[in-house]
């Protein structure tokens, strides 16, 4: 189909009480005019996989493309071939549509394909196997074309069978949740436990195929009247796949008061499938994955290493895992006392801690275990079946999310059992409590006293895990008989990192997506360009080696990064208040989305994804009176009492969303429409109000940095996806921008009052000086450069560009244009962004010479620091490693930040 002409769709608005004509435009750096989509925008897009090794083993891969604007129609078709020029089958959906209704984003899902693909406009391929989804009766019927799974519709029995074939491969698929309800901080002695299952709620199939199926499973965990602890399950099937994919989620909503010992303690949690075992016990297999690809490789009857042989090839054949020939021919003396072999039954891998695993089994219940090895960190994957067939499963992420643990019991029976545990009932149950007893911090003057001197913004009651939650991801194999070794191999590579196709940096920029200009290739060109590219390597480099060193790993913690140095203990501070774990602070997810962005690096790509999973589930809240706003940074990710909108940012969750079409992050950011309504619940200046204050509807104050571009961006997402609330969010958008722009100082006037019903802003009758060094630092600059560039709206966009102009400005410069100065500002390196858009967007000079000259000559990383890590060993540090003591989490991200933009957009202007 040809591109078609970028036209104007917007009618006349009443926006923010006045009416305003709008069309779509892109940003000044281009005409004005509504341009025609040239034909190098619709061609070929190459896509390649993050890692080596294609597809491997996994059941499919589903990548984002973006498209410049105008490019292609809604219904537009895409055809994939691979490097010979053979079709490859896709399945395609959009993701985002441009405001004149041409595709922005695309989807595309495949089952096959190692090597570099190419995407083109067309009729693709149909897949040899298609994906179907029976509805009837009481389950969901899934066939891949090689395997079919029954999902029920209620219950505790969420895939009720695998089968390959004939044959059923597994059983019964389910969750165990262990609750303990009081926990003894001295010794443990009898502790008494509870077992809840997952109870079904609600089954949706999302997807039908022909390339790719999704079934979305909620409920809750249940025993007798109670139901707490939400999940939210998907299940992923690709055509032609022996394997599938389960993303899991779980909300806490449980009890857990600082100071006491009862409550709601998950004691351990897992996805169980049941197994059935049909071969001789010879012929039965155990696969349990260690080291790398390593594997433990047994019989649950074992006939190697014995007194008398059965002959080499019968011991090389159970060693491979191949059906062993009669044991009539055997070596006799071997034959005639197999029962006097022992069926090793049980077997459990335990991680507990990310240095260290141990393996153990026994015979059966009852019966001591004995040690089967050990190592540092485990795959997390694991095997059981036999010759006939059996069940291949694992847990991404295994060890990095410790506690965690694999399970099978009953192997030498009909029916064994596997459990992936997420949290393993070996380890000390989870203990969410806050962390301290409040230390006489009763009213807000105290409170202030404690900010002033740890940096945490106690509350009683605010540090509270309610409503909080975690993803995991689990993979599952219904194989025919036991894989060879290379095979288990790639599924235990699957497992550990999850093949993930992209499209190269130079789409991205080309479509002008996140922000059009904001980031370019790598440019090593000059000597100063080349300077800041290996800052920006070893800031990335730094942080990626601190999470190694300082074990930013576990179940709750994993993805996230540490504030600030302690340069006295050589530690990060950890355990001081606001200096610990970051919450997003100035927007470290930013800088790395960006870096992977003008980038296609993996390794960046794969820490920004442990980070959007972390900040967008553990560091908000889902459920409960602060759903929609996150907390702070702090020593626990839930401890502070600033629950601000700003931590939910949905601009932290796009880049992940667009760049493979997850639909956990989808929910998350569709949560956050909404999300104005939570300024009713929480003042977030209540500490330092000294007149009553109630919440009122119809004038909220909202802040026009941190606050509105929170707002803004889940608004212009669900607006652009096109969401059940996308006309609300389109004239929030609309209205808010109008509104901003009306203010007597424009984003200097700092916040308006917002009408939640009507959303929009009234306009104050005097101006105001309220600019904060925090407003720009949570995405403004990012989100105002997409806006600008798809709303022309002359005056919201000379309002930023004056606020671009003035925070680097001198005093003076402020005063005389708004009547009073800016006040005490900081942070002028991150800032000097927003003089390098201003100075392209107006084509001024002195701008351009001011962002260069405040991102280097300001605050923030100088060219003469360090540059480079000191070694730390022992008696200094807890492990060996290095520091770089004048390194901070803020200033990385508002450098990264400053130093990615000013490139793309000033890398001609350097001095």
């Amino acid at each position: 189909m040809s591109p078609i002409p970028r036209r104007s769709l917007l009618k006349a608005a009443a926006v923010a009480g006045a009416a305003a004509q709008f069309s779509w435009a892109l940003g000044s750096r281009d005409a004005q005019a509504a341009p025609t989509a040239g034909a190098a925008d619709t061609d070929p897009v190459t896509l390649d996989w993050l890692e080596d090794g294609g597809l491997g083993a996994a059941p499919g891969s589903t990548v984002g493309v973006p498209w410049p604007m105008g490019a292609f129609r809604e219904d537009q078709t895409f055809a994939l071939t691979d490097a010979d020029g053979k079709a490859v089958p896709v399945q395609t959906w959009p993701l985002a549509y441009w405001p004149d209704g041409s595709l922005k984003w695309t989807a595309h899902a495949v089952s096959s394909g190692n090597g570099k693909l190419t995407l083109t406009a067309g009729t693709p391929a149909a897949p040899e196997k298609k994906v179907s989804v029976d509805h009837g009766g009481g389950t969901v019927t899934v066939s891949t074309g090689v395997i079919t799974a029954k999902i029920g519709r209620y219950g505790s029995t969420l895939v009720k069978s695998v089968t390959r074939g004939n044959t059923e491969i597994a059983r019964n698929g389910r969750l165990v949740l262990i609750r303990q309800p009081e926990i003894e901080d001295g010794d443990q002695g009898a502790v008494k436990t509870e077992r809840f299952d997952g109870a079904i709620d609600k089954v949706t199939v999302e997807q039908e195929g022909p390339v790719r199926a999704v079934v979305r499973i909620d409920g809750k965990h249940r025993k007798g009247d109670r139901s707490w602890l939400p999940f939210s399950i998907r299940l992923y099937f690709y055509a032609g796949a022996d394997s599938f994919r389960m993303v899991h989620t779980l909300t806490y909503d449980g009890t857990q008061e600082p100071g006491k010992a009862s409550g709601d303690f998950i004691r351990g949690l897992g996805v169980r499938f049941s197994v059935p075992m049909r071969d001789a016990a010879y012929d039965r297999h155990i696969r349990i994955g260690g080291e790398g690809t390593g594997l433990l490789r047994e019989a649950v009857q074992g006939i190697t290493g014995l007194r008398r042989d059965p002959g080499a090839a019968v011991q090389e054949a159970q060693y491979e895992g191949r059906k062993l020939p009669d044991p009539s021919t055997w070596d006799q003396r071997v034959t005639t006392r197999l029962q006097y072999i022992p069926h090793w039954g049980d077997y459990t891998l335990s991680q507990l801690s990310a240095d260290g695993f141990t393996v153990r089994k026994r015979t059966k219940a009852g019966h001591g275990w004995i040690t089967a090895g050990g190592g540092r960190r485990a795959s997390g994957f694991g095997y059981v079946g036999g010759a006939s067939g059996g069940f291949s499963f694992g847990l991404r992420d295994f060890w990095e999310k410790f506690p965690a643990q694999l399970d099978i019991r009953g192997a030498h029976t009909d029916e064994a059992e596997v459990t992936l545990w997420l949290w393993s009932p070996e380890a000390q149950p989870m203990d969410l409590r806050f962390y301290h007893d409040g230390m006489g911090q009763d009213t807000y003057a105290e409170q202030l006293e404690g900010l002033n001197i740890t940096y945490e913004d106690y509350e009683p009651g605010f540090g509270t895990p309610y409503g909080i939650a975690r993803t995991s991801e689990l993979l599952f194999w219904a194989n025919d008989s036991t894989p060879a070794a290379d095979t288990l191999a790639r599924q235990v590579q699957a497992v550990r990192t999850l093949p993930q196709l992209a499209a190269p940096p130079r789409q991205l920029i080309k479509a002008k997506v996140f922000g059009p200009g904001l980031y370019s290739e790598p440019d090593r060109s000059t000597p100063a360009k080349a300077k800041i590219e290996d800052h920006l390597d070893f800031l990335f480099t730094y942080y990626k080696d601190q999470v190694e060193m300082r074990r930013w790993y576990g179940f709750w913690d994993y993805g996230d990064i540490m504030h600030t140095y302690d340069s006295a203990r050589h530690v990060w501070r950890y355990d001081i208040g606001g200096y610990a774990w970051d919450n997003s602070e100035l927007s470290p997810d930013l800088w790395l989305w960006y870096a992977y962005l003008r980038s296609g690096r993996a390794d960046i790509f794969r820490f920004a994804e442990a980070m959007t999973r972390h900040t967008g589930e553990v560091d908000v809240y889902h459920i409960g009176q602060w759903a929609g706003l996150g907390t702070r940074h702090g020593v626990q990710h839930y401890a502070d009492s600033a629950k601000q909108q700003r931590i939910a940012n949905t601009t932290y969750r796009r880049f992940y969303y667009f760049l493979t079409a997850d639909e956990r992050v989808g929910d998350l950011m569709a949560a956050n429409v909404d999300s104005d309504e939570t300024f009713l619940v929480l003042d977030p200046q209540r500490k330092v109000r000294t007149d009553p204050y109630t919440p009122d509807r119809h004038a909220l104050s909202i802040g026009f940095g941190t606050d509105w571009s929170g707002l803004v961006s889940a608004w212009l997402t669900e607006w652009e996806r096109k969401g059940p609330k996308w006309e609300k969010a389109k004239a929030r958008v609309l209205s808010t921008m109008e509104g901003i722009a009306a203010q007597p100082n424009g984003f200097v006037q700092g916040s308006g009052l917002y009408d939640l019903d009507t959303g929009k802003f009234a306009v104050a009758t005097e101006p105001v000086v309220g600019v904060s060094h925090l407003s720009a630092v949570f995405g403004l600059n990012e989100l105002c450069a997409e806006l600008i560039y798809l709303v022309d709206m002359p005056k919201f966009k000379d309002a930023y560009l004056d606020y671009c102009r003035y925070f680097n400005a001198s005093k003076t410069e402020q005063a005389a244009r708004y009547g009073s100065n800016f006040g005490s500002l900081i942070l002028f390196q991150g800032h000097s962004r927003l003089d390098a858009y201003a100075a392209v967007q107006t084509g001024d000079a002195k701008l351009a010479k001011r962002a260069w000259d405040k991102f280097y000559n300001s605050d923030g990383y100088k060219e003469s620091a360090p540059w480079t890590t000191e070694r730390l060993t022992g008696p200094a540090t807890l492990v060996e490693g290095s520091e770089a003591a004048w390194v901070s989490s803020n200033d990385t991200a508002l450098y990264g930040l400053a130093a990615i933009e000013n490139l793309a957009l000033l890398g001609d202007k350097m001095p």
